[in-house]
């Protein structure tokens, strides 16, 4: 199949396939004898697996060990060591990442609770940001 055909096929677009090509994520493309890439169901398994794995969360960088991994005959991406160790990184990542989040929330909601329990009045200067924000946005939510 042609580039264009294969980026329907996937979803994404012929420069995305170039781009994975020169990455090498995506093997050099075949040339047909008018010059053409031509790609095989084999390459649209991998910018398959590539496509999903970002929609995951992963980076492009990511998604190499998985490529490997397919490629070396795997039935799965994620049928070998390297990739599981991937999703172990990121995981653990994103773990950190929450736990930063919810320490920033809990500073922002004491803050709020710490100002509400003052009953702020109304104020000389405004910038107009408090008429812009709906009633109980801010409010403690699960």
């Amino acid at each position: 199949m042609r580039i264009g055909e294969l980026a329907k096929r996937t979803g994404t677009t012929t420069r995305a396939l170039r781009f994975y090509e020169s990455q090498g994520l995506l093997g050099r493309a075949r040339r047909t004898a008018n010059g053409y890439r031509d790609y095989d169901e084999e390459d649209q398994r991998l910018v398959s697996e590539i496509l999903a794995l970002q929609a995951a969360g992963l980076s492009l960088d990511d998604t190499r060990p998985f490529v490997a991994c397919l490629r070396a005959g795997h039935g799965a991406g994620d049928d070998c060591a390297d990739s599981v160790e991937v999703y172990r990184r990121r995981l653990a990542e994103v773990d950190d990442c929450l736990e930063r989040l919810g320490a920033v929330r809990a500073g922002l909601v004491a803050k709020l609770a710490d100002a509400l329990a003052r009953e702020p009045g109304p104020c000389r200067v405004t910038t107009g940001y408090a008429a812009s924000v709906p009633p109980n946005h801010f409010e403690e939510n699960p």
